[in-house]
């Protein structure tokens, strides 16, 4: 089994590597979920504050998706950015790791959303530092709730990918039955958890 944070999926291809990049251990999940709770209000200013658009946000989610691989999260995040008046020759260069029709401004944090997936939600502070430089402090902040809201849904979307093909008798041979049920059904109780613990200050 491969290191923390997150399964490579290198080795055999199997049905389950198809569809994603990214099997992320219950642990890492867990700290996902924990970072995306402890920040919840900057989930709730970004809604609110109207700095980032519907285009932008899912530009920002669909770099996310092509650095994690959730086919599910693809799927909703391509009829979303059509519906918000994205060019599918737009979508499809965002799913395949390249901005070059979206807007300059946007392309800096795309490249962050990159990174920050692809260190597993460790993003160097370096990188952080230059995006606060680049777009301030607060906007900065709305970028990265959106990043971590997705974050859960590829990591969540990818083990439950997993977990039905290892019904379909083809496991990923990187994760274990208890990998999959943890992450797929606990998510139920991590949430109530993380929750008391942010508002008891444990």
């Amino acid at each position: 089994m491969a290191a923390s944070p997150f399964y490579s999926g290198i080795g055999k291809v199997t049905e389950i590597q198809k569809y994603m990049k990214r099997l992320y251990a219950p642990s890492d999940f867990y700290q996902l979920l924990s970072d995306m709770v402890l920040n919840l209000k900057d989930m709730r200013e970004a809604a609110k504050a109207g700095r980032i658009d519907k285009e932008f946000s899912e530009r920002i989610m669909m770099a996310v998706t092509e650095v994690n691989g959730c086919r599910y999260c693809s799927y909703f995040h391509t009829q979303a950015a059509l519906k918000a008046g994205m060019q599918k020759s737009e979508i499809d260069q965002i799913l395949e790791g390249e901005f070059k029709d979206a807007p300059r401004e946007e392309i800096a944090a795309l490249y962050f959303a990159q990174h920050y997936a692809d260190s597993g939600g460790k993003p160097n502070l370096d990188a952080v530092q230059c995006m606060r430089d680049s777009y301030g402090n607060a906007m900065t902040k709305n970028i990265l709730a959106y990043i971590r809201a997705i974050m859960i849904g590829n990591a969540w979307g990818n083990m439950f990918d997993a977990l039905r093909v290892r019904f379909k008798g083809n496991p990923s041979g990187e994760t274990t039955l208890m990998d999959e049920l943890s992450v797929v059904f606990g998510i139920f109780w991590m949430m109530p958890v993380l929750f008391i613990k942010k508002y008891l200050r444990i």
